[in-house]
């Protein structure tokens, strides 16, 4: 396939409208009309990783952290960013990156990290908001089935658990066609009355292009009248971290022993237990110390992440045992996700999982 077809479904199930300000997602290196036969999946792309790409004869890699997080001014090979810049063009190499997207998402990292830990019935820690728009649109009432089921094709109208969600109004709207005009409805220059229903429903902003046009394409006149609405209400799909539930509470320390065991970590840090038992849970994979203050609000008995600063940990205060399980090791699950993602879209592809060890961090 082409990489665009690869990018363009990977932005579709983890929108790049959901990554932090700082970050860099989507194709980084690469020509999206480039056919490619294989991808390699991986946490992080590193010299060790191009050379596995260029023997595996990848086309392509996907990784969580992206290449490139800031501007390059110069590739002359001074950094070992710079170095493999060079590298991937030289060898034609695309690079694609799927980062705080993929953190946000409901399946996304959070999501495989609560499975390995055994959390149940797990929601998002902290929403996003602002991104939700509402569309507000006036359809002749014989028309407003088609024009509905047209904008919850486009994606419109998922609220939680359920979809097809809309409100619908009768009313009667007026309008007079001018000279230039192609009426639907009513003759030129002549005021007319016309009963429709107001049909309202509501879109995560990156949708509303897609949702427009669809409407544009369903609606029978040829000026569509249609107005959008920004939202503050929280977007239960997309968001920071997440909270779950153990089948039964555990003590602290036993549960602390099992994460060891299910993670296959070898060291973890933690705060001072608080002598209570364990049942809800609330993690983040990667950097989570934002997040404390969330876990605390949410009522987490313990809260699961990586780079914690020696000063966060007194910000449990008893309230909640914090603990460090490495950057690395809640994050490195994503290449389970590229892999399930893209062989279940494209069955006959080639998806190799990438061998090698990324972590920076070494532990004697």
């Amino acid at each position: 396939m082409k990489v665009k077809q690869l990018v363009s479904f990977l932005d579709s199930i983890a929108p790049p409208a959901f990554q932090e300000s700082y970050d860099n997602v989507g194709l980084i290196i690469g020509d999206p009309e480039k056919d490619i036969q294989s991808v390699l999946v991986t946490l992080d792309v590193t010299p060790e990783v191009l050379e596995e790409a260029r023997k595996k004869d990848a086309g392509m890699i996907i990784s969580h952290h992206p290449l490139i997080f800031k501007g390059l001014k110069k590739i002359t090979g001074r950094t070992n960013v710079e170095r493999m810049v060079a590298t991937a063009i030289r060898d034609n190499l695309a690079i694609f990156a799927a980062h705080t997207n993929m953190d946000a998402i409901s399946g996304g990292v959070n999501t495989i990290l609560g499975e390995k830990i055994g959390l149940q019935d797990k929601t998002i820690l902290r929403p996003a908001q602002g991104t939700l728009v509402k569309l507000v649109t006036f359809v002749p009432e014989q028309h407003a089935m088609e024009v509905r089921n047209a904008l919850f094709e486009a994606g419109a109208g998922v609220i939680g658990n359920y979809d097809s969600c809309s409100y619908n109004l009768l009313g009667e709207g007026t309008f007079k066609a001018g000279e230039s005009a192609d009426p639907f409805v009513g003759e030129k220059g002549t005021i007319h009355f016309e009963k429709e229903v107001r049909v309202e429903t509501i879109m995560p902003k990156y949708l509303k292009g897609r949702v427009v046009t669809a409407l544009k394409e369903a609606h029978p006149y040829d000026e569509v009248a249609y107005d959008l609405y920004p939202l503050e209400n929280e977007y239960p799909l997309a968001g920071m971290g997440m909270l779950g539930s153990l089948p039964a509470a555990m003590q602290e320390r036993d549960f602390l022993e099992q994460l060891k065991q299910k993670l296959g970590l070898k060291m973890l840090k933690h705060t001072a237990l608080t002598g209570k038992d364990i049942q809800t849970v609330a993690i983040c994979g990667g950097s989570g110390s934002f997040l404390i203050e969330d876990a605390i609000h949410a009522g987490a008995d313990m809260f699961i992440s990586g780079d914690f600063k020696y000063h966060d940990f007194f910000t449990a205060e008893e309230k909640l045992v914090l603990v460090d399980i490495g950057h690395y090791e809640s994050e490195h699950y994503v290449k389970e996700i590229f892999s399930v993602l893209i062989k279940k879209k494209f069955p006959t592809f080639a998806v190799q999982i990438s061998e090698v060890n990324t972590n920076p961090v070494n532990l004697l």
